[in-house]
């Protein structure tokens, strides 16, 4: 008896502790998106006065994505709060899925922008190319650069902790940022050194030819976040090796208590993984408070490696036909 509420209060404590945790995660996860938000506004502002400045296609496109981008960002800060609600009956996973489909049509906008990105610059080198003010346009791409290379690195420090694909999602795009950034800036200085040289009627082209490259470098990026959030919205299993990682956490401590059989039962929804873990025993009777030893020492294993998950371990209760008879009776 002491043993078995010994095991239960240290249960609850881990409950609490869990609960506190949550609570903090969710307040520097708000702080670190309305970094990403206020960040995103003022480069979009900036941006559009630029376009206006120079006349710059390129910067004009560059602002209408990460306007698209700010428009995307908004409504996730007020669902940050949404996410850490438990699941109940009406949802069984909790909010977690909502923070999937988010996750799937920011990657969708991202892609198409990124394909009109491609469009627009092959319709200007069509037509001739388009000159502007390169030296301009230079500077303020190379403080693009910087901007979004700062604001990258704070969401990679700040999501260590909490392994959030909203979070991740926003890193992915200041990076994206960053990168077309840097593009825009060697090609709007090579108009310089090409002047007095043969390829100078090469000059019109350079900031197409350089955009349709890192455009086309940068497209994966947004699909591969798709097809990802797709897969946790069919409620697919995770990738093998995070299946592995799990089976290998496991197994050993269930190993110690003796098995004939395990079976895995692992989704994920957002940020969250599912997993559940039937198991059939060696023996005919096992106590409920060994029971729940197992699942303890698992959750605990599994804590050290992912930071949002459920855990289960269930028995797999297999009856043979003379024992069905024996029920029946």
């Amino acid at each position: 008896m002491e043993i078995q509420y010994g095991l239960d209060a240290r249960l609850n404590m881990l409950g609490d502790e869990i609960v506190h945790t949550e609570k903090k995660a969710q307040k520097k996860e708000k702080k670190a998106m309305s970094v990403s938000l206020y960040g995103n506004l003022f480069f979009v502002i900036v941006e559009l006065v630029t376009a206006i400045i120079t006349s710059s296609q390129a910067v004009l496109l560059d602002a209408v994505y990460d306007g698209i981008e700010f428009f995307m960002l908004l409504p996730s800060i007020f669902l940050i709060p949404l996410l850490y609600k438990p699941s109940n009956e009406k949802h069984p996973f909790g909010y977690m899925q909502i923070e999937t489909l988010f996750v799937v049509v920011k990657g969708i906008m991202m892609t198409a922008v990124t394909i009109g990105l491609i469009a627009n610059n092959l319709n200007l080198m069509l037509h001739g190319g388009h000159l502007i003010d390169f030296q301009s346009v230079a500077y303020f791409e190379l403080f693009g650069c910087i901007l979004g290379i700062s604001v990258s690195l704070y969401l990679r420090k700040k999501n260590k902790a909490m392994n959030s694909p909203l979070l991740e999602t926003e890193r992915k795009g200041w990076e994206i940022d960053s990168i077309v950034s840097l593009g825009m800036t060697v090609a709007f200085l090579l108009p310089n050194f090409l002047l007095h040289t043969p390829l100078a009627p090469v000059i019109p082209y350079i900031d197409q030819i350089i955009t349709i490259f890192l455009s086309i470098f940068m497209l994966p990026m947004p699909i591969k976040t798709v097809i990802t959030g797709i897969r946790d919205l069919m409620l697919i299993p995770p990738e093998q090796e995070t299946i592995e990682d799990i089976k290998n956490t496991v197994e050993p401590i269930i190993g110690i208590y003796g098995h004939t059989q395990l079976y895995y039962d692992i989704v994920r929804t957002g940020r969250k993984l599912w997993i559940s873990v039937y198991i059939t025993f060696d023996k005919d009777t096992i106590s409920l408070s060994r029971f729940k030893i197992i699942q303890a020492r698992c959750i605990q294993a599994l804590t050290e490696k992912y930071s949002d998950f459920y855990f289960e371990l269930l028995p797999d209760i297999e009856f043979t036909g003379t024992e069905i008879e024996k029920l029946e009776v």
